[in-house]
């Protein structure tokens, strides 16, 4: 089945299975969303809009299309991106996974490979460089306005149509009126213009060499001769490109509706001029040919592409979760509302592809474009919570794709089943790190959103799709735990935690991992139970004898057994406080005291280094606060003044000036929100997560587990 059948077929059970969870009072839906709809007047660099179906996405700026990308290059950058565009620097030194692998003895009574970074120059330096910095995702070209000087406009208006999918941009250069409106296509790669200006309007399509760089956007504008674009076809309505970089080929489509002119200004730059005073056109991107090919003929008017997409960005916010806050008197409220709706649009956009997403989407590249699979839960999780869990089933069937690969790492490691890897591309490859590569807390993700999968959608289907994965992933995650013969237990050793200021080499029983390994392993036995088959009994030793979570003299739990110098010690109380995950992100298990946890969010909440956290660490926090029956500490963490929890005009999760946008802190704010709103098994409280003047309305979301 082709990508573009399988969007369509998406799309189609999104408008036959509509059906609507009214609450008593009925939630004007329409209302919630487009009373957020963010609106910029300035050419802000922090403030660019985009268009997207999950797979692919295009970014704009003030003008409703790429018409300066350099004055953005250091904000919220211009970015087209793809699922599919992905670009190596030739290997000419013809570098191997291999060359990256350095022996460890974690005392598991053998030698594990790991791949990693090595500092001394050689071959092992140069090859790890390689190897993290290829593949690096691509920007796929630049349409913008035929405009020169940013400092000529003036009286600028545009606005996001949520409701739509449809970014309205008006405003002035000098004292010539443009207006400009842009859509995507939820079926292709393909994005919808209607410039209409008081003089001649002309669109400049230009293609940049990618930097390959660790944070950028993607766009070397000084190397027109290490690229090649061509017109392969034209017709009178269309002409057909073909990119080249290096090894890596792809494929352009720019069709207009009327007359218009299309030449070639320079190499890799090219200008569509209109013969009016309106210009409608529609640039599509493609790695398959006879794909678009197909599409040569089409006539892609931006009115067919407006209708399109507003019917497909109806049916997401009729089909899934809503909450509405307008008769919550707090101003947080309002605020919260906004963030809510702005993610839930930002994240159909960039993480409902059919790989798991970057950090930074579609929008820019951060670690070279590259996912990281510990990510991911903070990604997809409230897909399957928020009425979509379609969504997250499109990215979880990539797993079984690089299955194979993590099957690799674990034998070479001499584990059973598979390990995921921690950050990587497409293929599965591995990127070695001296952090990433001895992470474990992605490991039990396969099984957690398989799980929520599952409820929302309890079927053979689900079982038979992901049962495997998750046996196998148990597999790993028992033989990957150690007995302790003198104390009769299981520890987790030889890792790093997700608070990532802790070794490999002397962490001993992180409390998140602990948690996280009993809750996963219970699920897979219940999987087991499901598909008819008995409860693995090996399993079931390990979730009776696993270490309890190590707590120090003032019932404080430690950052790991091995550190008890935890609260004396910097290093241990910044980064991620992720011992409230042990209870929030999962629920109540026999390893928890929760008077213990108590105490421990308490100190957390007044004295972690809050200015070194990441912008998921504030919706953690306030699960472990909902789960402990304390909704204004989940309030005060999760609208928290810090500038890692800062949430753009655009809704991004602004971090630094080097992550100027987070998806995973968007994700995070929309599983704490339905955990605040429906609650986890077994809770018999309405709203559980807001203070009870809090008068917040919501429909269609699902409790957690």
């Amino acid at each position: 089945m082709s990508r573009q059948l399988g969007k369509y077929l998406i799309l189609l059970e999104m408008v036959c299975t509509f059906i609507p969870v009214w609450s008593a009072n009925g939630i004007d839906r329409h209302a919630v969303v487009i009373r957020n709809n963010p609106h910029v007047t300035t050419l802000d660099s922090l403030q660019s809009f985009t268009v997207g179906n999950g797979e692919f996405a295009m970014t704009v700026d003030a003008t409703g299309l790429q018409t300066f990308p350099k004055l953005y290059s250091h904000g919220v950058c211009l970015g087209t991106m793809s699922d599919w565009g992905w670009h190596s620097f030739a290997n000419s030194k013809h570098y191997t996974p291999a060359d990256v692998l350095e022996a460890k003895d974690f005392g598991r009574g053998h030698k594990e490979l790991y791949s990693v970074q090595f500092k001394q120059p050689g071959r092992q330096r140069d090859a790890c460089n390689w190897l993290r910095a290829n593949p690096h995702r691509l920007h796929l070209g630049c349409v913008g306005l035929n405009l020169s000087h940013p400092n000529q406009l003036n009286h600028i208006q545009e606005s996001l149509d949520m409701w739509t999918g449809k970014v309205s941009s008006s405003f002035f250069v000098n004292h010539d009126r443009y207006q400009v409106q842009t859509v995507c296509s939820p079926l292709y790669d393909r994005v919808s213009s209607l410039v209409t200006a008081s003089v001649v309007p002309s669109v400049r399509i230009r293609f940049a060499y990618p930097t390959g760089g660790h944070s950028d956007d993607a766009c070397n504008w000084q190397a027109d001769n290490k690229h090649t674009t061509l017109v392969i076809k034209k017709i009178a309505h269309a002409v057909l490109l073909r990119r080249k970089i290096d090894a890596t080929v792809y494929y352009v489509l720019v069709s207009w509706k009327g007359k218009a002119d299309f030449r070639q200004k320079k190499a890799n730059d090219f200008l569509l001029k209109a013969s009016g005073r309106q210009l409608n056109f529609s640039v599509e991107y493609s790695e398959d040919l006879a794909a678009i090919k197909s599409h040569l003929s089409d006539r892609n008017d931006f009115s067919s592409a407006e209708r399109v997409s507003a019917e497909y960005w109806q049916n997401y916010w009729e089909k899934g979760g809503i909450v509405d806050f307008s008769q919550v008197k707090d101003p947080r409220g309002r605020e919260l509302e906004r963030r809510v709706i702005l993610s839930q649009y930002l994240l159909a956009v960039n993480d409902a592809g059919t790989t798991p997403p970057q950090e930074t989407g579609l929008v820019y590249n951060s670690w070279f474009g590259k996912f990281h699979l510990e990510m991911t839960w903070w990604h997809l999780a409230h897909f399957a919570l928020w009425g979509h869990p379609e969504l997250l089933d499109r990215v979880l069937s990539w797993y079984k794709k690089v299955e194979p690969v993590a099957r690799i790492i674990a034998r070479r490691q001499k584990f059973d089943g598979v390990r995921w890897m921690k950050m990587t591309d497409p293929s599965g490859q591995e990127a070695p790190s001296n952090v990433g590569s001895y992470l474990i807390w992605q490991q039990p993700h396969l099984i957690y959103l398989a799980e929520l999968l599952y409820r929302a959608h309890p079927s053979k289907s689900v079982l038979d799709k992901y049962g495997h994965l998750v046996e196998e992933t148990a597999k790993f995650m028992y033989s990957f735990a150690s007995y302790d013969s003198v104390n009769h237990r299981y520890v987790l050793k030889g890792c790093i935690p997700a608070q990532e200021t802790l070794k490999a080499s002397s962490t001993v029983n992180p409390p998140f991992e602990l948690s996280y390994w009993h809750y996963a392993l219970g699920v897979a036995q219940k999987w087991r139970e499901r598909e008819g088959r008995q409860r693995n009994a090996k399993w079931d030793s390990l979730i009776c004898q696993l270490s309890p979570l190590a707590a120090n003299s003032d019932s404080l739990y430690l950052a790991a057994e091995s550190v008890p110098e935890t609260y004396k010690d910097i290093r241990y109380t910044s980064d991620h406080p992720a011992v409230l995950g042990a209870l929030g992100i999962l629920p109540d298990n026999s390893l928890i005291n929760k008077k213990i946890m108590n105490n421990t969010l308490n100190w957390v909440m007044k004295k972690w280094n809050w200015d070194k956290t990441w912008g998921w660490d504030f919706p953690m926090t306030a699960m472990c606060a909902v789960r402990l029956h304390r909704p204004d500490i989940a309030l005060e963490a999760l609208m928290m003044k810090q500038r890692t929890n800062t949430y753009l005009v655009n809704g991004h999760n602004y971090q630094d000036d080097r992550l100027r946008i987070y998806l995973p802190g968007n994700g995070g704010l929309l599983t704490a929100v339905a955990l605040m709103c429906a609650g986890w098994d077994g809770n018999n409280v309405s709203n559980p997560g807001f203070p009870e003047d809090w008068n917040v309305k919501w429909e269609g979301i699902l409790p957690l587990p």
